[in-house]
């Protein structure tokens, strides 16, 4: 199991981003439509100023680490065995 520094903020832990931009992709890319990683990028360094691009590239290295994304040239999308059927308010897991 993977544990997060006590002191450190979770808002920019790597899971927590990482469940961010499945978020956002799940908002963005419909079935089987890629997403412009620059656009991903922008949306995600709107949403909290303590973000960084670094930050975003880790993050889809562990997506794609994963196996929660798929890329093709510059564009990304969610793989579809990941996305939850049912769209909660509340997150209940990582993916």
């Amino acid at each position: 199991m993977i544990l997060p520094h006590p002191d450190s903020n979770l808002s920019n832990n790597l899971m927590v981003v990482g469940a961010d931009i499945v978020q956002l992709l799940s908002r963005l890319g419909r079935k089987d439509n890629f997403v412009l990683v620059d656009d991903l990028l922008r949306l995600f360094l709107k949403k909290n100023a303590k973000r960084n691009p670094e930050m975003f590239l880790h993050a889809l290295t562990f997506l794609f680490a994963m196996d929660a994304i798929e890329k093709k040239g510059y564009r990304i999308k969610l793989i579809s065995q990941n996305i939850p059927k049912k769209q909660n308010t509340q997150q209940l897991t990582l993916f």
